[in-house]
């Protein structure tokens, strides 16, 4: 089983890491591989994508709207783009697929999934060829008809795959993408001690991601603003960020800043709010624990497009200033959300990806 992932944020290497555990312990004799498909693609694609995205992402992110709506809104500009992508990055990443020879290759970022449903449309590929997304929208670049399978951890996520990759492509939605535990039954008290958080009065997560992007420092300000709330500042990688929420919150016992967590669902079950930058599975993590998801902090490109998808799902609140973040926030509190199991009947995404390579 070849994994082929991008070290953009955690968003891609977290599914990546918790599918190979998962093949592993369903099929004890499965080789499973996970590869960087930015780095397979060659040092030029890698710095362009790797360290351009990091750049935009914390100097320049109105670029980064810009880019976005260019790629999925302007033909020529889509085209172009994945073209250089395919003659510049395709060769070397088809090298590694094949130097693996694997029989099923499962992508868990858009980019890779875009070019290998490419080779695999244009016949490079003869092997079975997997999405695993992770987003609730904007889907483009997730989805395309030359991949054989496409796992969805939202079920309204389907009829958007199908616009994409046609009608008869197969679509699943499973579990098992998430970080291990979310579906488990938990003790919110024992939660709280276990990191050492007050177990009464509201407990507000702030998170930006892997690479803690967003306002966080502008959201736990707001977050203080309601009696009795103590908040987290979860600044994945960034110990820069870290830094500066230590400093910004010096002597104020209310507010926590942590590092990387790989114990993120415990987290997610001492919490009661999360307000959250990126969208993605963190959401989804905190549907499946009773913790109310906010959307706050960084409202562009594939988030934007998420964010309307969540409010009409009913999924998440959406706040787009201080004030409308106040305002979810002690509505989330006044009606907090039960956890959300429904989809620990759904088959695992490890079962179906060792199903579909035979």
């Amino acid at each position: 089983m070849l994994i082929v992932s991008a070290d953009i944020g955690e968003g891609h290497d977290a599914p990546a890491r918790v599918l190979a555990a998962g093949l592993r312990e369903e099929r004890p004799d499965v080789e499973v591989e996970i590869i960087d498909g930015l780095d397979a693609m060659g040092p030029l694609i890698a710095r362009i994508i790797r360290d351009g995205t990091e750049i935009v992402f914390g100097r320049f992110a109105f670029l980064y709207d810009v880019e976005y709506w260019l790629i999925v809104h302007f033909p020529p500009a889509r085209w172009l783009a994945g073209t250089l992508m395919y003659l510049v990055g395709g060769r070397g990443l088809l090298r590694a697929i094949r130097r693996f020879r694997p029989d099923i290759v499962v992508s868990t970022y858009p980019g890779t999934t875009d070019l290998i449903g490419r080779m695999r449309a244009a016949g490079y590929l003869s092997v079975p060829t997997c999405s695993a997304i992770t987003d609730l929208a904007a889907l483009l670049y997730w989805a395309h008809p030359g991949v054989d399978l496409h796992l969805i951890t939202h079920p309204e996520s389907e009829e958007e795959v199908r616009h994409v990759a046609g009608h008869r492509t197969r679509v699943e939605w499973v579990r098992g993408l998430t970080s291990p535990g979310c579906l488990d039954p938990f003790d919110k008290r024992q939660a709280r001690r276990s990191f050492d958080l007050p177990e009464e009065g509201p407990i507000v997560l702030v998170s930006g991601g892997g690479w803690a992007v967003g306002d966080l420092v502008g959201a736990a300000e707001i977050a203080l603003r309601v009696e009795g709330t103590t908040v987290v500042c979860m600044c994945g990688r960034n110990e820069r960020v870290r830094g500066q929420i230590e400093a910004s919150f010096a002597g104020q016992p209310r507010v926590r800043a942590v590092g990387f967590t790989d114990r993120m669902c415990d987290l997610l079950g001492a919490g009661d709010v999360l307000v959250h930058s990126t969208a993605g599975l963190t959401v989804l993590e905190a549907l499946m624990r009773g913790t109310s998801p906010i959307s706050y902090g960084w409202g562009m490109a594939h988030i934007k497009i998420n964010n309307r998808a969540f409010a009409r799902h009913g999924l998440a609140d959406v706040a787009r200033t201080p004030e409308e973040l106040e305002a979810a926030l002690r509505r989330a509190l006044a009606n907090p959300r039960q956890p959300d199991r429904s989809a620990a009947e759904r088959p695992t995404a490890a079962s179906v990806v060792l199903e579909a390579a035979g």
